[in-house]
């Protein structure tokens, strides 16, 4: 046809990061419920017919983004710096939240007209199949090298660093600082586990 521009050439990995790019900005602006194909499409300037062949409905679009852009924390090899390892879920965490994709997350989680099938599907499908909650992959490693004893690892414990940096992001209108970070991790996460005390 002649038509050799980028949006005529754009494929596979490429054409997905568009697509992936554009749900998480039309989600912001307009919710889950409002989420359309026509939306995403015009957004990342690809006919709505390419979204059909991969996907189902823009919900499907949009889980794959959370799925694709979700960070996983890596343990140090060696398995020789919790305390490092667990500051640094954390600071993964709160660039996640102030990434579009975190802020597609908090704009579900906090959407009064959500379903109870679209807050299943992102823990099932993105949270579960990356790994849970911030630290849990770190406290999981550790456990299994004996560290500390499994049975610490409750779902409380591993609730608490991602519960006190989604506190402070609440509180404050400044993200928390490593500072902060590993006093949540020195004063709460690591004597939960029976490892440090509490207090400063």
């Amino acid at each position: 046809m002649g038509d050799h521009s980028a949006r005529t050439r754009r494929r596979g990995e490429e054409l997905i990061n568009a697509i992936h790019t554009a749900v998480l900005e039309e989600v912001a602006l307009v919710g889950v419920a409002r989420l359309t194909m026509d939306g995403i499409g015009k957004r990342a300037a690809t006919p709505r017919t390419t979204l059909y062949r991969r996907w189902s409905d823009p919900v499907e679009v949009l889980l794959d983004a959370l799925h694709h852009l979700h960070p996983v924390e890596e343990p140090t090899p060696g398995a020789d710096d919790l305390r490092g390892d667990l500051i640094r879920a954390l600071r993964l965490m709160v660039d996640w939240m102030l990434s579009p994709a975190g802020r597609a997350v908090a704009a579900i989680l906090t959407d009064p007209q959500r379903t109870p099938q679209i807050s299943e599907a992102l823990f099932e499908r993105v949270f579960a199949e990356r790994g849970g909650t911030f630290t849990s992959t770190i406290l999981r490693h550790y456990a299994e090298r004996g560290h500390f004893p499994a049975e610490l690892l409750t779902p409380v414990v591993a609730d608490i660093g991602e519960a006190l940096v989604t506190k402070r992001m609440i509180d404050a209108a400044v993200p928390p600082s490593d500072d902060d970070l590993a006093a949540i991790v020195e004063q709460a996460i690591l004597p939960a586990i029976g490892l440090g005390r509490p207090g400063p």
